[in-house]
């Protein structure tokens, strides 16, 4: 995909320095080059544009008036732009959450699910239902499709021509490198989780086949939360979209993805394995695209790069709007960061266009897991005794 994650110390906002992963180019690029394309490991539309007809719930794909696929047995209300699209969504995560067909296909199990089974499960999905079709709520329905897809690939070992394997292996997780090795890596979030949350999504999976509730565990639950609300980008055509409802929920409450456009405009999001590692900067080398009409990401460079420099995205919309001064615009995009991700940002653009009147400083609350904060603590000494 033309870069590689490498392991450095970045300023913490308040003085300090913070491990992290950045993505860097591993040859030249001139501005307006394509970096790479990334399809994203799981998305979601709005809660809003769920179910309406107009886009796809798989590919985020516009759809002409008329021409969505409408599944008869699917909960959610989904729609699809095409058959392809409707079978690996279903193969991947739909069916376990939404439908009602027994995960593991006939060949390999010897019982069926009862009557009661079946309304129990369909009572889950309801619960969870209630929860994923409110404002803001595009993190929860992307954890469920996250642990719904890693359930749906260790079925799939059994079963090597099926359309999730094959989807699996396009998307390059396969069984050296699977799904939660990506994941784990990732930073997160330390966010409040009610159990509300947690139960439905938790029974969904234990009435579809008693033990994969194992999967979901309060703590990892919070962690995925974390990761998908400090990951996740928000997917935009052409600029993005205007008429999204407006909501009664507090500001530094909303639900936020990464987006040069702002979340605001976004018809949903997706999360990728690879562009959760680019760092954010108010001066971004490079910037995510979606002109290919579909959740496929991709990053153009904003300038020219050379090999070895690193990829920066800006999470918000770093514009400068009319009307608005430089410093406005600074503090404007500074509380949205604050406010999505808990960091102060440390960028050139922020430090040269700073008014020195003795701003609030926010320390970087972002966290990773604790098996990965000991290696790449052991990365970072290698890489210090190659230079020296």
């Amino acid at each position: 995909m033309n870069v590689s994650a490498k392991v450095t110390d970045l300023p913490d906002g308040s003085g300090g320095l913070v491990r992290k992963r950045v993505l860097v180019v591993n040859k030249d690029f001139k501005a307006g080059d394509v970096i790479y394309k990334e399809q994203p490991l799981v998305s979601a539309l709005d809660s809003d544009l769920e179910g309406k007809g107009s886009h796809c719930s798989y590919c985020l794909r516009q759809i002409t008036k008329g021409m969505a696929i409408r599944p008869d047995t699917d909960r959610l209300n989904s729609v699809y732009c095409s058959k392809d699209c409707q079978v690996k969504s279903n193969a991947q995560s739909q069916n376990l959450l939404f439908g009602i067909e027994h995960p593991i296909p006939p060949a390999l199990r010897q019982d069926t699910a009862s009557a009661d089974v079946l309304d129990a499960r369909r009572e889950a999905q309801t619960a969870f239902l209630e929860i994923v079709r409110q404002p803001g709520q595009v993190a929860a329905m992307l954890v469920a499709r996250l642990i719904a897809r890693q359930i749906s690939v260790e079925i799939a070992k059994m079963l090597p021509g099926s359309p999730t394997a094959a989807t699996s292996v396009a998307d390059g997780i396969d069984s050296e490198y699977p799904i939660y090795d990506h994941i784990e890596r990732l930073r997160y979030l330390e966010l409040p989780v009610s159990d509300g949350k947690v139960a439905p999504l938790r029974s969904i999976f234990e009435t579809a086949l008693p033990g994969l509730e194992q999967f979901i565990t309060d703590e990892r639950y919070q962690i995925l939360t974390g990761k998908m609300a400090y990951n996740a980008f928000g997917v935009a055509f052409a600029g993005g979209r205007d008429d999204r409802p407006i909501t009664d929920i507090r500001p530094e409450d909303l639900e936020r993805t990464r987006t040069p456009y702002g979340t605001a405009r976004q018809i949903g999001a997706g999360f990728y394995m690879v562009s959760s590692y680019i760092a954010h900067s108010c001066d971004p080398s490079a910037r995510p695209s979606f002109s290919g009409g579909t959740a496929e990401l991709h990053l153009i460079a904003n300038r020219d790069l050379k090999a070895g420099d690193e990829v920066t995205v800006a999470f918000v919309d770093v514009a400068q709007h009319e009307g608005e001064s430089i410093v406005d615009a600074r503090r404007r995009r500074r509380i949205e960061l604050a406010r999505g991700w808990r960091f102060a940002c440390p960028c050139e653009r922020c430090a040269k266009e700073d008014p020195g009147h003795g701003e609030e400083v926010q320390k970087d609350e972002s966290k990773v897991e604790e098996p990965v904060r000991r290696f790449d603590e052991g990365v970072a000494q290698a890489q210090a005794s190659m230079i020296d």
